[in-house]
């Protein structure tokens, strides 16, 4: 009988995916979130494959819109009662400023709204489970944020625009950590380094750099699955 639900966002490449295959092993519920239909349902299969978890719920999701997240959040509520983990991995990296449909910079709505609002929307469930974790991916970052121009309407720098994403990432990290303290629900941000996984329109070099030098995607995945589900790390939050 399986007794808990695990969630991750962006699944369907590099670090995701492995987080996904890691959490599919367990043979509980894994709810696996994806942007792109077909993507989604290939990779879920392949999963399937690998594991033979038959406990797989594939949902889709834009963690740019706001309407969308919404929508994903009333989908996971009508069908579970209790969430034991959520793993917020989804994000983008841009070149160009772009605008979301609810008019934030793309990057600021996808990579850290996005997962903001879902983690929100769903803490009754988390809270429910009686002992629950929170990992939000991230990496370090010392931008600080411009809240005169937090949408970067001003100003457009691409790497620093992602860094701020990342920063505010780490700091509600630390503010629900807190909120959270003698509930039962730890929330933790994971830096999961140079992986062997790159994000879109990332430039050559990168790309190069990240294959050559880059943890294998496993074996980060394999981290941050012991950090949500080893009873290790119960009392470990804000961190």
């Amino acid at each position: 009988m399986n007794t808990k639900v695990y969630m991750v966002t962006g699944f369907t490449s590099g670090v995701g995916k492995a987080i996904a295959i890691e959490l599919a092993k367990t043979g509980e519920t894994v709810i696996l979130v994806a942007q792109d239909t077909d993507r989604g349902k290939q990779v879920e299969k392949e999963i399937s494959a690998a594991t033979q978890n038959p406990n797989l719920d594939m949902q889709l999701c834009d963690f740019s819109n706001i309407s969308s997240v919404r929508n994903l959040a009333t989908v996971i509520r009508s069908r579970y009662d209790k969430i034991h983990a959520l793993i917020n991995n989804a994000a983008t990296y841009q070149r160009l400023r772009e605008t979301s449909m609810d008019g934030f910079e793309k990057m600021f709505a996808a990579n850290h709204l996005g997962s903001f609002l879902l983690t929100y929307l769903l803490l009754d469930r988390l809270l429910a489970s009686g002992s629950a974790s929170i990992i939000n991916i991230t990496a370090p970052s010392t931008v600080e944020l411009n809240f005169d121009d937090l949408q970067h309407e001003n100003t457009f720098n691409p790497v620093q625009a992602f860094s701020a994403t990342q920063m505010a990432n780490l700091l509600s990290t630390f503010a629900l950590a807190r909120r959270m303290e003698n509930t039962g629900v730890r929330v933790n941000a994971f830096r999961p380094g140079l992986v062997r996984s790159s994000l879109k329109e990332s430039f050559a070099p990168i790309h190069f750099l990240t294959w050559l030098f880059g943890s294998p995607p496993e074996q980060v995945a394999q981290k941050i699955v012991n950090v949500a589900t080893e009873p290790e790390f119960e009392n470990t939050t804000g961190k």
